[in-house]
């Protein structure tokens, strides 16, 4: 399923990251809903629901929301790559602010904040089939094989192999999640109504007053979760493996009709925190609360063949990410990083060198976050949640790229590298935050002080360049 459909594209570059821009509203509707439910939903989402109770609310309030911008940024993302060559994000920014050192750092951005993504998912797939085999497959055994599957259809198929594949296993997903969410509440409880009365008369009652608790037991309070919220909105449509697909869809109405659908995505988190609250009661104290669904698996009288399913579902919701984060990420690396080095750029100008050449950069990346996968021990939805103040800085320069004419390139250099590292700071020194919202947040807020402040001191970008983005 995942090579086949790359046969049937061109061998160029443009076929490999961009499925020559054929996408239909169904492939385009489950690669980004797969792409970014993965295994924080199916490990991580039961998980926060388990040890957090409503502070898993954030996920289903900020997916809510978080494609609005898409509408208006994918159709005009989609008629410039088309008319200009571009398949990436970086491509466009570099075009609209006339600055290859943007592109360059926009590259490094993307690979970093995208490697702690993909770890992510191979932690997801480790981690569910260590749980289900008792310890018998260790954890880095578990993320190999899964990704080693990854790696040999994105390797070959590129975009196409990454959108069939997630049709397939978004379906399987949304199938699984609703099983597991109405079946487990019935059997230990009677029904969710029976289960949360049990639950509201319980010592977790304080969880499910909202926001619910922090990792640590205490109370979250309004400015984590809703910082949480609004930073992971803004970052939703950024993510370079989320916004590339834009330059995969077939026509800008099938990108506005994918944005009004999506939302109905959302449904799948209902029954995948249900399954987390189902295990509150039933079963105390496990550790790491992500491994929290295998767990209760194994506990429960269930068919060998519905375990083998369930898990299915959860090694899908990994893999559908992964694909399409190590496909993004070593496209971008190589489109926007390496092509910007004279040597390597007079080299791929020497021939068809550049699809190989993102071909090995697939590889290399998937053995980076390979290796942090195997020796992190960050929790699933933090490690989510930090990536996405970094990937949330990206959103001022592309909403000033197709609205505020007077933005240029040094103003979006200043407010990226400003946001970027105000952000670090707060995640690592978290005690000099004035309030308890999320880094990212305090990053965005001089970010968009720097690219106004530079924009407005120095001069303007060519007119005709402009009107390109704008239209003004």
């Amino acid at each position: 399923m995942g090579i086949v459909p790359g046969l049937k594209v061109s061998h160029s570059t443009t076929g490999y990251v961009a499925g020559d821009r054929s996408m239909n509203v169904l492939i385009l509707y489950f690669v980004l809903g797969a792409s970014i439910f993965s295994s924080f939903a199916f490990l991580g989402g039961p998980g926060w629901a388990y040890s957090r109770g409503a502070a898993a609310l954030y996920i289903i309030a900020y997916g809510a929301i978080g494609m609005v911008p898409f509408y208006f940024f994918g159709p005009k993302a989609r008629a410039l790559g088309e008319k200009y060559g571009f398949v990436t994000q970086a491509e466009l920014l570099e075009d609209r602010y006339n600055s290859k050192l943007l592109s360059g750092l926009l590259a490094i951005l993307t690979v970093v904040v995208l490697i702690p993504y993909l770890t992510l998912q191979m932690k997801g797939a480790g981690l569910v089939l260590n749980t289900i085999s008792e310890g018998t497959i260790p954890v880095w055994l578990g993320a190999g094989i899964a990704y080693f599957v990854v790696l040999i259809y994105v390797f070959f198929s590129g975009v196409m192999g990454v959108g069939w594949t997630n049709t397939f296993q978004g379906i399987f997903m949304l199938v699984i999640a609703w099983f597991l969410g109405i079946y487990l509440p019935e059997k230990m409880y009677g029904g969710i109504g029976p289960m949360f009365e049990q639950l509201i008369n319980s010592e977790f009652k304080q969880a499910l007053t909202a926001p619910g608790l922090t990792s640590g037991g205490e109370p979250w309070d309004w400015w984590g979760f809703s910082s949480a919220v609004l930073v992971s909105a803004i970052g939703f449509s950024m993510w370079p493996h989320f916004f590339m697909k834009a330059f995969a869809a077939k026509s800008d109405r099938t990108i506005k009709l994918t944005v009004v659908l999506y939302p109905t995505f959302q449904v799948f988190l209902v029954p995948i925190l249900i399954i987390g609250f189902s295990a509150v009661l039933a079963f105390p104290g496990v550790t790491p609360a992500d491994s929290i669904l295998p767990h209760v698996l194994l506990q429960m009288d269930l068919p060998v063949i519905l375990i083998g399913l369930v898990c299915a579902g959860t090694l899908a919701a990994s893999m559908s990410s992964g694909d399409a984060i190590v496909h993004a990420a070593a496209s971008v690396g190589v489109r926007d990083g390496l092509t910007k080095i004279p040597a390597v750029d007079t080299w791929l100008q020497s021939g068809d060198h550049e699809r190989l050449l993102i071909r090995i950069g697939v590889v290399i990346i998937s053995l980076i976050a390979y290796y942090f996968a195997v020796f992190s021990e960050t929790d699933i939805v933090s490690l989510l949640l930090g990536a996405y103040g970094g990937i949330a800085q990206m959103f001022p320069l592309v909403f000033a790229m197709f609205y505020w004419p007077r933005a240029n390139g040094k103003g979006a250099l200043a407010g990226l590298i400003g946001g970027i590292l105000v952000t670090l700071f707060f995640l690592y020194n978290p005690e000099f935050k004035p309030v308890p919202m999320h880094e990212g947040i305090y990053g965005l807020i001089i970010n968009i002080i720097l690219l106004v402040g530079v924009s407005l001191r120095t001069k303007p970008e060519e007119v005709e360049r402009i009107k390109r983005y704008t239209g003004f």
